[in-house]
C-alpha cells in the first residue's frame, strides 16, 4: 500500500506491505502488540517500541525519545493534465463541499469530502491557489477519476 504524509520537512512517501500480522517497510517489520504498542524489528533482529495515536487526520508517533507528527495526504492530488483539477480517488458520493469558486486556499486545506466504501475521503489542495471551479455539489454521485474541482496554483 502506498501512502503519502505531510511533515514539517516536506512530503514523506511510504510503501508498506502486510504479511500475516506484520507490516514491512524497507528492512523494518512492525507488529501491533496487545497493549497497543508497535514493536519494530530491523533485519539484524534489533527491536524497539513505538506508541502511535491518530487524532483526526494526524498520526502522532512516539519512538526512541522522539515525537513525530505526520498528516496523511488523501488521494485526490492535482493532476497536471487537467489544469489543476482535483480528482475522485474512487466512485462515491459528495458529503461536503468546503470551498466555493474564487476562494483562496492553502496547500493541505480540505476542499471536499467524499464517502466511498463506507469511508470518508478528504480531497485536499496540493498547493496554495484559488478555486477556479467546483464541478459537483453535496449529494452528487461521482465516478473514479472525474475532476471534482479546479485549482489555479499561486
Amino acid at each position: 500500500m502506498y501512502h503519502q504524509f505531510r511533515s514539517p520537512d516536506g512530503p514523506i512517501e511510504v510503501t508498506v506491505a502486510k504479511q500475516g500480522d506484520a507490516w514491512s517497510l524497507g528492512g523494518l517489520s512492525a507488529t501491533i502488540m496487545a497493549d497497543g504498542r508497535l514493536r519494530i524489528s530491523d533485519a539484524n533482529g534489533a527491536t524497539s517500541f513505538a506508541h502511535v495515536a491518530k487524532v483526526g487526520d494526524v498520526w502522532w508517533v512516539h519512538a526512541q525519545g522522539h515525537t513525530f507528527k505526520l498528516e496523511r495526504i488523501e488521494p485526490g492530488a492535482s493532476d497536471a493534465d487537467d489544469g489543476g483539477g482535483l480528482t475522485a480517488p474512487m466512485p462515491g458520493k459528495v458529503l461536503e463541499v468546503l470551498v466555493s469558486e474564487g476562494q483562496s486556499v492553502s496547500a493541505g486545506a480540505t476542499l471536499m469530502v467524499l464517502e466511498a466504501m463506507k469511508m470518508e475521503h478528504r480531497i485536499v489542495a496540493a498547493s496554495d491557489g484559488t478555486v477556479s471551479a467546483v464541478h459537483y455539489g453535496v449529494g452528487d454521485q461521482v465516478e473514479q477519476g472525474v475532476a471534482l474541482l479546479a485549482l489555479d496554483e499561486s
